[in-house]
């Protein structure tokens, strides 16, 4: 079975005029929206035509695209609107466009104030009337989400900061953990009989009596180790406990 070929809907196109006046030459508007870039300039009598085609249908035809036709006493704007969006949204798109392009023209080109402000008062008004009030509740959705997003990310700096401290903090007592380490793999590599010269040197120097606590603190050795070798030299009968 043959596929059928997606064909877009005919857009629906609009237009309007204004009247205008123009103080320089054709030629110099001609030079000037073609250096542009945004505009397919063409002559036709005494009109300069100004295009642009934003998208193509599947045979390659203009669907979405506006036209200015600038005359000597007038401006015309043709545009086309797609069936599946804002006929508002899309003339305050066609109006704010044709306000940029005059602003480049305007000491050649002066289109009515008046005629065109009024249409740029109605075009923003229609789409603002056109804003239901769930469209107010999401912009205020929006403003209260910006400000959530600003703390959580103010928060998260100072989280970040927090937890750089805390990196360094657990950094440094790791070190202080190794050396601790160290220093009782040291201690602890004490041989049996070294230590017990240790602890005969303390006993005579200390009236034949030994602070097992003292003796372990002072010498940083960790106390069951030195019971170790105190049972040890008991039993050699290297030392005597007296009760």
């Amino acid at each position: 079975m043959a596929e059928k070929e997606a064909v877009l809907e005919e857009p629906k196109i609009s237009e309007f005029t204004i009247s205008a006046k123009l103080t320089g030459t054709m030629a110099e508007i001609e030079q000037r929206t073609t250096s542009l870039n945004l505009f397919e300039v063409k002559k036709e009598n005494d009109s300069l035509i100004l295009i642009n085609v934003e998208s193509r249908d599947i045979q390659k035809n203009p669907y979405l695209f506006f036209i200015f036709t600038i005359k000597k006493d007038s401006l015309s704007v043709q545009y086309s609107v797609a069936k599946d969006t804002s006929e508002r949204l899309r003339h305050l798109f066609i109006i704010k466009t044709l306000a940029g392009m005059l602003s480049l023209i305007y000491d050649l080109y002066q289109v009515d104030g008046k005629n065109f402000y009024q249409h740029i008062d109605s075009s923003i008004d229609s789409v603002l009337q056109s804003l239901s009030q769930s469209y107010s509740t999401l912009f205020g959705n929006y403003d209260s989400l910006l400000n959530d997003y600003r703390e959580t990310k103010r928060l998260n700096i100072e989280f970040t900061n927090s937890n750089k401290a805390l990196v360094s903090r657990s950094s440094a007592l790791y070190e202080e953990n190794e050396q601790l380490k160290a220093r009782l793999k040291e201690l602890e590599s004490y041989s049996d009989q070294s230590l017990m010269v240790m602890i005969e040197d303390w006993i005579e120097s200390h009236d034949s009596t030994l602070d097992l606590e003292e003796f372990s603190k002072t010498k940083r050795i960790p106390q069951p180790r030195v019971e170790q070798i105190l049972n040890k030299m008991v039993s050699l009968r290297y030392i005597e406990l007296k009760g």
